[in-house]
């Protein structure tokens, strides 16, 4: 804990009440507030409190069901725009680089990062822009945390089992283009992407995915903040990551 992050706590709890940010509180106790999942213990945080479950319905959740209806709804010109954007804009494109790993044969394309929208994407991918921005980003539905971006597995591709970094964001995966072949597995359930549908899953949980077909696999993902997670929190957790990647020297 820095001053800043006393000070944001203490507003908050001034603000919305003593109990308003206890589970953020609690995660950061040793022991990090409780029992893990076991496919969960390699994740740096699992706040407490939220539900333990990889796989959720992504129509069950009235703050996100709004996302999930936009961007199923606008999948024909998405896949359109990004089936352009590959063939004739390929330089858009960049070696994806996760936190554990980076990977020549994944590939993104980048909407928002680093806490903000990536505007030279608009005019690439226009359609996925418009709907990222207007669904998540202006709601603050995303976690200004993480990103959204098209994730293209190339054949052969595999995204070996790992866990993500928390539970307090979940992971959205609108289905853009997918060959036979593909599937993701999470918590040791595995399942296919359908074209135009969306996926949601906690990746705190161990996951891994893979492209056994003949040509790219792309999905739009959108990581999100966990439905669960109350306004105080999340205005906490900002502050507390933030602070943390400070330190480190990560922006």
């Amino acid at each position: 804990m820095t001053p800043e992050t006393e000070r944001v706590f203490a507003a908050l709890r001034a603000e919305f009440g003593a109990e308003s940010i206890v589970r953020v509180e609690r995660m950061l106790e040793p022991g990090g507030g409780g029992e893990r999942h076991p496919l969960q213990r390699a994740a740096k945080w699992i706040m407490p409190g939220l539900s333990p479950t990889p796989w959720h319905d992504p129509y069950a959740y009235a703050e996100l069901a709004p996302v999930v209806h936009a961007l199923e709804a606008n999948h024909p010109a998405i896949k359109a725009e990004l089936s352009a954007a590959w063939k004739t804009r390929r330089e858009a494109f960049s070696d994806y680089e996760h936190y554990l790993t980076r990977q020549e044969n994944w590939q993104a394309l980048y909407l928002f990062r680093a806490g903000g929208l990536v505007e030279e994407s608009a005019a690439t991918a226009p359609t996925a822009y418009r709907v990222v921005k207007e669904a998540a980003v202006d709601t603050e539905k995303i976690c200004p945390l993480l990103e959204s971006h098209f994730s293209t597995l190339l054949p052969d591709a595999v995204i070996d089992p790992h866990c993500d970094l928390w539970n307090f964001s979940i992971n959205l995966h609108l289905a853009v283009d997918i060959p036979d072949g593909c599937g993701i597995t999470v918590a040791g359930e595995t399942r296919s992407w359908e074209e135009g549908k969306c996926l949601l899953f906690d990746y705190s949980f161990e996951h891994e995915a893979r492209n056994t077909g003949t040509r790219p696999r792309t999905c739009l993902l959108i990581d999100l903040w966990h439905p669960e997670t109350t306004l105080p929190e999340r205005r906490a957790l900002t502050t507390l990551v933030t602070e943390v990647r400070r330190l480190m020297g990560d922006g």
